[in-house]
């Protein structure tokens, strides 16, 4: 069986689930924004599908929630004339190949997920089954576009893994070379942004304070006081990176800093090593303003025409399909769909 070539293509989505973070901006939006270019086709979606595993969202509120995370992905840098942006509700292709990539994956790979055992706690019973079969879905829609890149954060990997999984089993079954075996994409220094509040715990639009976390809604009055307030130690920032182990609070905003200013964190330190917070902070909320101030300013104006907002989805849709319909229609025609 000769190996196929795929033509490179990224592929990667983020929940309407409402209030975009600091937290998707770098460990996702920045990345999908860096690889918008000449060496690979991007498709980035708003994935209303997932959004529902866990519960419904009230109808208004997710329509706004989807809107809203155009508005972040177009404000953040996302070209409509450079990449596919859509909703995937809009692209029915996504649902039906997961159909087929239920069949495909075994209880085992599925029960093995550790988001869904993060998710459901001990109320598994009562949790959709959606929730549970939503890792079929993800590989559905990456594969639904055979892309070769998935840009993740480290939470999701193991998703990307049972894609690449599902992906190998079906070729295999089917005596086929069709499905690429897609690559994960991990990278940068704040892939996993940590809450201002609690350095050991992942940045979330669910917790509680709302200090705990950079809203990318928030002005700039608002993003600096943030930063100023966040939770440090008492003691300056070390010499050398290794002195900011056993410090997450401090390696949480070194790596923040890193990553606005796309440098690396031993640069960082390098720079600021020494220095008290109550001069490191100042520096961070600098920077941190001249770089997502202008990105809420833009979501809001993109806001105010949600209709402009809802043709791009439309438009992405159709060039989404475009894309989908042959991969799925070969798809039914392997498995020996009758008239596909």
């Amino acid at each position: 069986m000769s190996e196929t070539q795929f033509t490179p293509r990224v592929f990667s989505g983020i929940q309407p689930s409402g209030g975009l973070t600091l937290g998707n901006y770098l460990g996702a939006i920045k990345r999908f924004v860096d690889m918008q270019g000449d060496e690979f086709e991007t498709v980035y979606c708003m994935v209303d599908l997932h959004a529902i595993t866990a519960r419904f969202i009230d109808p208004d509120t997710l329509r706004h929630n989807t809107r809203e995370l155009c508005a972040g992905f177009i404000a953040a840098g996302i070209d409509p004339q450079q990449s596919i942006l859509f909703n995937q509700s809009q692209v029915p292709e996504h649902a039906q190949l997961a159909w087929i990539f239920n069949c495909v994956a075994r209880m085992g790979w599925m029960q093995r997920m550790t988001q869904f055992k993060d998710k459901a706690g001990k109320n598994a019973q009562n949790q959709s089954l959606g929730l549970f079969a939503y890792p079929a879905l993800m590989a559905a829609d990456i594969l639904i576009y055979h892309a070769t890149h998935v840009p993740v954060g480290e939470d999701q990997k193991q998703h990307v893994e049972l894609t690449r999984d599902i992906a190998i089993k079906f070729n295999h079954d089917f005596g086929v070379d069709f499905f690429p075996v897609t690559e994960p994409v991990i990278e940068g220094a704040a892939t996993r942004v940590m809450s201002l509040r609690d350095g050991s715990k992942k940045m979330s639009k669910s917790d509680a304070s709302d200090m705990s976390r950079i809203n990318m809604t928030d002005d700039a009055d608002a993003i600096a006081a943030k930063i100023r307030k966040a939770r440090t130690d008492p003691e300056p920032l070390p010499s050398e990176l290794d002195g900011l182990d056993d410090r997450p609070e401090a390696r949480n905003l070194v790596n923040i800093y890193a990553a606005l200013a796309e440098t690396t964190p031993e640069a960082v330190i390098t720079d600021h090593g020494g220095q008290q917070f109550s001069v490191f902070k100042p520096a961070l909320a600098d920077l941190a303003v001249a770089k997502l101030a202008p990105i809420s300013t833009e979501m809001s104006r993109l806001m105010d025409d949600p209709g402009e907002i809802d043709r791009i989805l439309a438009h992405g849709a159709e060039q989404a399909r475009a894309i989908t319909a042959p991969i799925l229609k070969r798809t039914y025609e392997i498995v020996g769909m009758v008239g596909a």
